[in-house]
């Protein structure tokens, strides 16, 4: 082969000088970039046909709006939304992609309360976050998670006490899970936890709540709550040898069949 050709192909070939990193954030923003002008372009082509008395087009595109950082789980990016001018009474366009104001990724609010139960502390987010997404991440500080958790705990106990009226739970499984956490010279912290199947197999969790280890005491004031809420006798409990559970299953739903795993 031409050694001058070989060489001319080197010089087409671009260097790589962007780290994984990089790469990855730039690909995020190239893909939100495309599909937030395939989103508009949809929206505005649907209503096209759309005119006023004067025969204009009454939705148009209308430029670009400021540019706005967002982070994901790629890192900390730049993007540019496209703008819409909507003209008809009562309507505005909203992109379903990057709503208005939206400054971080709903999966990254997720992976927030993964953190801070596995101990991140809230004033140690604001060097752990800088370190996952890059130097210019912002709205993670400590008063930001502690309004997060506020925001968690009260999402909590809506769940909690949500009502169970009508719930036909065929199987539950009941279980215990113990945590390090001490509250004594020998009383470690339970996580009570139940999960039950529909008839059409659908699973969901039932009920998580703190527990005095697997006491019949600390199982019976889960299943009354759940009672009370409306929750009617299910088919079949498993679970493991613990006494606690077996003893209240019984007095609160005593035709519930009992199978040990």
């Amino acid at each position: 082969m031409d050694k001058g050709t070989t060489n001319e192909r080197r010089e087409q070939i671009p260097e790589i000088t962007q780290s994984l990193d990089e790469l990855a954030r730039e690909g995020a923003r190239r893909m939100i970039h495309a599909a937030l002008e395939l989103e508009v372009e949809q929206y505005v082509q649907q209503l096209r046909p759309l005119r006023d008395e004067n025969g204009h087009a009454l939705v148009v595109r209308n430029g670009k709006a400021r540019p706005r950082t967002v982070s994901l789980g790629a890192g900390h990016i730049e993007v540019q939304a496209p703008r819409v001018n909507d003209q008809r009474p009562n309507h505005r366009f909203t992109s379903q992609i990057l709503p208005p104001y939206m400054r971080r990724s709903p999966q990254l609010n997720e992976a927030l309360p993964v953190l801070y139960l596995r101990g991140l502390s809230t004033g140690d987010f604001e060097e752990a976050i800088p370190a996952l997404l890059g130097a210019d991440a912002a709205g993670f500080s400590a008063s930001t998670i502690t309004r997060l958790l506020s925001v968690w705990q009260d999402e909590y106990e809506g769940w909690r006490k949500r009502p169970l009226t009508g719930k036909d739970y065929v199987y539950v499984w009941a279980d215990g899970v113990y945590f390090g956490l001490r509250l004594g010279e020998d009383d470690r912290l339970a996580c009570l936890v139940l999960v039950g199947a529909g008839s059409d197999g659908t699973k969901e969790v039932i009920a998580l709540e703190d527990g005095y280890r697997e006491s019949t005491e600390s199982w019976l004031s889960l299943l009354r709550d759940l009672e009370r809420r409306g929750m009617p006798a299910p088919k079949l409990a498993t679970g493991d040898g613990a006494l606690g559970f077996w003893a209240a299953l019984r007095q609160v739903y005593a035709e519930t069949k009992e199978q040990r795993c």
